[in-house]
């Protein structure tokens, strides 16, 4: 899910820095000045979403997120359109920003109701009763409000985050409005984008109230952008060679899951590694991959012997003592790693495992879904899910790796307290195999000396949009499979790397060298 009109990395911001930002903005202008910006943004939006409809339900919460919502009734009233207004919550307690926008929507001959009338009907239900400030599950007449909108058959248009989501976590408290639009204020918030917060916000759009960019404080996190990404690799020069672009193991494929280590070899090597090996530790293993014979088979201890640029360690791999063994080696080796499925597993379940990661100086790249997550963490599915930028931040720190932590908006969280989030992928991902050819992508993009970083955020975004894509032309969701996703993402990369380039144009030629040197 891509937030409308943006295509570069954005900043994300916890409610925490939202509140820290505005009372800086307050500072430079007046509150209610805000609260008008924000209603007309949202009455404008209103407007284009109605298209040839006139008719409008607001509901106003008790808070600011309800001025916000009351600012824009008036806008949309003075323009024209039908607007009933549900006022939830006692107007007395309203906050004085609130109570003005109050004021003025009832100046301007608006009335309110404290329920939904039972006839009415509308073509844009607004929803304004909690923004980012709620820490609570919802309840009483709010949680009917919630549950009755969600039941109508009505585009719904949310203010700043849909009622109900968690702005940090993504988590419904109790229940959540499910919005076809959100319009966010000031910054983009982490709830936005992962966990269940793609399934609650719709389209996101965001307005930053026009406050200057001073106002702006460097931010730890980051919703991934294509704009950024996309320039990470350039066109190969035509005196390249295999041997420049890296050298990738995969380990892995123990008896009846040698598929696991042949998708992340395959995906490797169409994702442009100059030579791809793989170990696999089956007794009776293939001695080719007949759909990909370049793939190169060698034994485990062969592999691990080996001059590689980097090692996929994971996929299939067992947690026999062999698979040990190989694991314990590869950690104490100074290859870039890409670790994932039993290979985390072993590690969570042997201390002496996690110390060799700690103490590692070279990349390592972890790439848990949240069971395997909870398993490094000692705490349930569940717990990661509740917070995945928190459990995916302590993990890149305790174990001075880069994370990637699988699911609905991955987090990608670095050693450093940074982390983005990602915004392409689709439910055609939940299925046997993505995770594997995602690691193979990210062996290919580190074998091709993209920095581990870079690799990471590259891959893990390219495996979404590939997703995407093939949605888009009609394959999938249902019935995805990973080797589909690994061509499309084969495709994308080169339309990337080469969409502004010459490398590919005949034109460079005169007319007359045209003639004389033919291809």
């Amino acid at each position: 899910m891509l937030v409308a009109g943006l295509t570069n990395s954005q900043p994300l911001y916890s409610s925490h820095e939202i509140r820290t930002i505005e009372l800086a903005a307050l500072a430079l202008s007046p509150a209610p000045a805000l609260m008008e910006r924000a209603g007309k943004s949202a009455a404008k939006l209103a407007i284009h979403l109605l298209g040839n409809g006139y008719s409008v339900l607001v509901l106003a919460g008790p808070g600011n997120n309800g001025g916000d919502a009351l600012v824009a009734a008036r806008h949309l009233k003075e323009h024209g359109y039908r607007v009933n207004v549900v006022l939830a919550g006692d107007a007395p307690g309203l906050p004085a920003d609130a109570a003005a926008a109050l004021q003025a929507w009832r100046n301007a001959a608006g009335e309110t109701s404290s329920a939904i009338p039972a006839d009415g009907h509308w073509n844009l239900v607004i929803d304004g009763l909690f923004g980012i400030g709620l820490e609570r599950d919802l309840g009483g007449i709010y949680l009917e409000l919630v549950k009755q909108i969600n039941r109508m058959e009505t585009p719904i248009l949310s203010l700043d985050i849909p009622s109900g989501l968690d702005s940090e976590t993504g988590q419904p408290f109790r229940a959540a409005v499910r919005a076809d639009h959100t319009l966010t204020f000031i910054a983009l918030k982490p709830g936005l984008f992962t966990a269940y917060g793609p399934d609650y916000c719709g389209q996101i759009h965001l307005d930053t109230l026009d406050l200057p960019p001073e106002l702006m404080p460097p931010a730890k996190g980051q919703l991934t952008g294509v704009d950024e990404i996309s320039g990470y690799l350039k066109p190969r020069p035509r005196n390249s060679h295999k041997g420049m672009l890296g050298s990738v193991g995969v380990l892995g494929g123990a008896e009846s899951m040698t598929g696991a280590a042949l998708l992340a070899g395959r995906a490797a090597l169409l994702l442009g590694a100059g030579r791809v090996y793989l170990g696999l530790l089956a007794e009776n293993s293939p001695a080719v991959d007949l759909l990909q014979p370049e793939l190169m088979l060698r034994g485990p201890e062969q592999l691990l012997s080996m001059e590689l640029d980097c090692l996929v360690i994971g996929p299939g791999l067992g947690q026999s003592a062999r698979a040990f063994g190989y694991l314990e080696l590869a950690l104490k080796s100074d290859l870039k790693l890409v670790i994932d499925a039993d290979a985390l597993n072993l590690i969570a379940s042997h201390i002496e495992l996690q110390s060799l990661l700690q103490t590692r100086k070279a990349d390592s790249i972890l790439t848990p879904h949240p069971t395997e997550a909870g398993r490094l963490l000692d705490c349930s599915n569940h717990e990661i899910q509740q917070d995945r930028v928190g459990s995916a931040q302590v993990l890149a720190s305790r174990l001075n790796c880069l994370l990637v932590l699988k699911g609905a908006g991955t987090i990608c969280a670095f050693p450093d307290n940074t982390w983005h989030i990602n915004p392409s992928g689709n439910p055609g991902l939940s299925s046997a195999g993505m995770g594997d050819i995602l690691c193979g992508m990210i062996g290919a993009l580190l074998g091709q000396r993209l920095p581990a970083d870079k690799a990471t955020l590259l891959a893990v975004y390219l495996h979404g949009l590939a997703a995407d894509e093939l949605v888009r032309n009609g394959t999938g969701p249902i019935g995805l499979s990973a080797s589909e996703v690994t061509i499309m993402a084969r495709r994308l990369l080169n339309q990337w790397v080469y969409r502004q380039s010459k490398w590919l144009d005949a034109s460079r030629m005169s007319p007359y060298n045209a003639q004389t040197f033919c291809f």
